[in-house]
């Protein structure tokens, strides 16, 4: 859309999509000031038109974007490509498509095409902006998502700077950032002082995806909204905790993004130990954006390998194996990958946490692609009584909480039960809450940070010191795992290799079964 198809644009009808106009809400949290405008840097590539554009749409059907707002896609090809995001959002948004609500929301869609080192485009954009601010008569508030490789970070940051877009002569300015954070600590330190060199910490978002999920919030709802928990969580009454996300799938198709990055860089250094943090952190003094994370904080930099890392950690890659009857190829034979490749696509390790409240418990935490089911959860394991019953230990009862992040969510608790009948015959049996049979439809993730991002609400998202805590406690491992030669093959629709079972099984524990 050119500057002067802009000037004849108009605003998101009230009747269209629910409630729009005014002061927004998303998810009952509190109002949202009119925004400017949001700018998806790479509009057309598999982010922005799998998860950002089809959130923008969900958030426009439910009447939840602002009066003020704007969505600028930048990119090479983005002259033509309303058609592209239309067939993207029929495809992967949350809601039923309506035309009406995409013909109203496409009013408020404004395309600039260039290259991320082409001056010339940059000043389209921002001639662009100042017309849409002429119009609404708003501030300069900006959002800049950064949905770019990072080594493009600094191309697009330095190309905002030159056109004087990153500092806002009245308003405010928000840069998003999607991992990975860096490849290593090194490297995500170098990131950082390439974005605080146009973006004050305060204006710097770092999208995880996850920490939008309801199930993983609830974790801290559960613990701290329920007296019953507190007295159970420490050293006492916790045996262990396993951290599993299992996927199904492969990599077909990503060899250009996962070679040489592995499991453990593209899940665990950012997805698990967030995961780890919420389930293990203290209780905040407030559940606002810096309190949150500063508990955090504290658990990250608590938290250490465990070894001898060889007896502690696993990792694996993925071979052929039949599932239905259905041959799955092995990484190697994926478009892309090398023949000789060594990038783990399974990966398992043992930390602990050098806190009161944790010391002696170890986490496990596992990831891997083509596994036997996908499944992402949390199990704390609690320590069986000193002197249980011995049906209850011939019946293998084991009181466990489990976390169910994806895809069924939910949260569920294992105990022991009489079976009906004579005698003492004990089974394990479980008691659950199913989030979708209790609650209404949630948000998908990127619904909801997309939201918190337009009001400037920063509690679901990274720090930059959780991120090198991360770091730190990853790094080690990646150096041992360079050194060691090529990573245990599995077969596809499995569990992983046996390695990963040895972690556990040297302790008298096992794996929950995926």
């Amino acid at each position: 859309m050119t500057v002067s198809e802009v000037q004849q644009s108009v605003p998101l009808s009230s009747e269209v999509g629910g409630r729009v106009g005014g002061e927004l809400v998303i998810g009952d949290i509190g109002p949202v000031a009119d925004l400017s405008s949001l700018v998806i840097f790479g509009i057309t590539g598999d982010l922005a038109r799998k998860k950002l554009v089809p959130a923008i749409y969900d958030l426009a059907h439910g009447g939840q974007l602002p009066a003020g707002f704007d969505l600028v896609g930048f990119a090479r090809d983005a002259a033509n490509s309303e058609p592209v995001l239309r067939e993207s959002v029929i495809a992967h948004a949350r809601r039923p498509f309506d035309p009406a609500v995409w013909q109203a929301l496409t009013q408020r869609i404004h395309l600039v095409e260039g290259s991320f080192d082409d001056p010339g485009g940059f000043t389209q954009l921002a001639s662009l902006l100042a017309v849409l601010d002429q119009r609404r008569g708003k501030p300069d508030n900006y959002v800049f998502y950064l949905s770019v490789p990072p080594s493009a970070f600094a191309t697009v940051c330095g190309q905002l700077a030159v056109v004087g877009l990153n500092r806002p002569a009245r308003g405010w300015r928000r840069v998003v950032v999607e991992k990975p954070f860096g490849h290593d600590l090194p490297s995500s330190r170098t990131l950082e002082v390439v974005l605080a060199q146009y973006f004050p910490p305060s204006s710097i978002y770092r999208i995880d995806h996850y920490l939008g999920k309801e199930t993983v919030q609830n974790i801290l709802a559960l613990r701290f909204a329920n007296g019953m928990f507190e007295p159970l969580w420490n050293n006492r009454h916790i045996d262990h905790v396993q951290i599993t996300m299992a996927e199904s799938v492969g990599v077909t198709g990503r060899a250009g993004y996962y070679d040489g990055v592995g499991a453990a860089r593209d899940v665990i250094q950012n997805h698990l130990l967030q995961l780890l943090a919420l389930i293990a952190m203290e209780e905040p003094v407030g559940f606002d954006a810096d309190s949150i994370a500063a508990e955090k904080v504290k658990i990250l930099s608590a938290t250490e390998l465990l070894g001898p890392l060889d007896e502690t950690s696993a990792r694996g890659q993925y071979g052929p194996g039949i599932d239905d009857d259905v041959r799955l190829p092995g990484l190697t034979e994926e478009d892309g990958f090398p023949a000789d490749s060594s990038t783990e696509t399974f990966a398992a390790l043992t930390v602990g946490i050098t806190t009161r409240r944790w010391a002696g418990v170890p986490f496990y935490i596992r990831t891997g692609k083509r596994l036997a089911r996908r499944t992402t959860e949390i199990a704390v394991t609690f320590t069986p009584p000193a002197h249980g019953s011995p049906a209850a230990r011939a019946a293998g009862v084991s009181n466990v909480l489990v976390f169910r992040v994806q895809p069924d969510d939910g949260i569920e608790l294992h105990i022991g039960a009489k079976r009906p009948g004579g005698g003492m015959q004990i089974q394990p049996v479980s008691l659950g809450m199913d989030f979708r049979s209790v609650f209404d439809p949630a948000p998908e993730a990127y619904e909801r940070l997309i939201g918190d991002v337009l009001r400037g609400d920063g509690t679901l998202f990274p720090r930059r010191a959780e991120v090198e805590h991360s770091w730190r406690i990853i790094d080690p491992l990646l150096q041992h795992w360079a050194t060691a030669g090529r990573p245990d093959t599995y077969p596809a629709g499995t569990s992983g290799p046996a390695s990963a079972d040895d972690i556990l099984s040297r302790s008298g524990r096992v794996w929950r079964t995926l």
